[in-house]
């Protein structure tokens, strides 16, 4: 095991980013930036002595600074759409910035990938990144200090958020990866086979704002309980797909707890991507609006290059008592564990 590391380049701001690179002992590697406590790149064995890069990005600070697809970027303080731009605890109305629809994603604009976050420690086998966001910041309320920990196992890379609020505030954390199994500028994803450990999902409206309706995935074109091609269906007349121009929608993880959430496997390299947490939901997102600048290595990636299997709670929560909620303050830290895992052969 090991951690390497080196200048990344410098942002807007003159500040200089950082590039942490761990690797294990068959040679897997994982490569992370102190700007926005970004993943940069994930090289995994393919069993045939290649590592292919399986994760989308850019080549440096100035690119992660602009960084539009929140490639491999740690998303909050709240990930996915709040509807209204806006949310009340406790009896106080707080205002977002209405960036989709007049709804929020992604707590925009002032997104938290354009900082620079604290090195709390770089170990042979992990590296943790914290940020401080003032009471105020992005519109919610409490200052937070959020911490997240990136862990490179057998050919595994785990990343567990913790964050404290001072108080009683929305966090619902997580990471932006673009994955492609064939290799981060091979092309489309459309032959990745696609299985999610969910009997439901949250249908949503035309801006993507889910209903409040729990719906069976069973006998409809957003059933992946069994293996799918993600092009099999991907232009799909069904309207929920149709409408997203692929799939941007969420699923109710099967269980609670830290259990299995999905299975990606590429038929071209043979290996396979596991997912494995302990959020309520995950967002499966086929990079439909992707039309990146110009990326790693000089790639130009579009519409479905990627996919991204985002573990989070489910989308406007807030506005849904029901659901499982996002809310934590004092005596009540955020805590949730996510885990990539990879394999060969399928």
């Amino acid at each position: 095991m090991a951690c390497i590391t080196q200048p990344f380049g410098t942002t807007s701001a003159g500040l200089s980013a950082t590039l942490y690179t761990l690797k294990n002992a068959s040679g897997m590697t994982v490569s992370l930036t102190d700007l926005g406590a970004c993943m940069v790149s994930l090289r995994v064995p393919d069993g045939h002595g290649a590592f292919p890069d399986v994760l989308l990005g850019y080549d440096g600070a100035a690119g992660y600074e602009v960084n539009k697809g929140n490639h491999g970027a740690v998303v909050g303080r709240s990930a996915n759409r709040i509807a209204g731009a806006s949310f009340e605890i406790d009896g106080v109305t707080h205002k977002l910035t209405a960036t989709q629809f007049g709804n929020n994603l992604h707590s925009g604009p002032d997104m938290w990938f354009r900082r620079l976050w604290k090195v709390l420690e770089a170990a042979e086998d992990r590296v943790t990144f914290e940020l401080v966001s003032p009471d105020g910041d992005q519109g919610y309320p409490g200052e937070v200090t959020c911490q997240v920990t990136y862990t490179l196992t057998d050919n595994a890379i785990d990343i567990a958020y913790r964050a404290e609020s001072d108080q009683r505030t929305v966090i619902n954390l997580t990471n932006h990866a673009y994955f492609n199994l064939n290799g981060h500028a091979a092309g489309n994803v459309l032959d990745h086979e696609l299985t999610i450990y969910a009997q439901t999902w949250t249908p949503s409206d035309e801006e993507s704002i889910p209903t409040g309706e729990i719906a069976s995935v069973a006998g409809t074109d957003m059933d992946f309980t069994t293996p799918h091609a993600l092009g099999e269906r991907i232009d799909s007349s069904y309207e929920p797909i149709a409408r997203c121009h692929g799939y941007d929608h969420n699923y109710v993880i099967d269980g609670e707890g830290y259990r299995h959430a999905a299975h990606l496997f590429s038929p071209e390299t043979g290996i396979s991507m596991d997912v494995y947490t302990d959020a309520p939901g995950m967002q499966l997102y086929t990079s439909n609006g992707l039309k990146a600048p110009r990326g790693k290595d000089g790639a130009r990636y579009g519409m479905h290059d990627a996919v991204c299997l985002e573990t989070q709670f489910y989308p406007d929560a807030i506005h849904k008592p029901d659901w499982p909620q996002p809310v934590f303050g004092p005596g009540a830290p955020y805590n949730s564990r996510t885990t990539y895992a990879f394999r060969t052969n399928g």
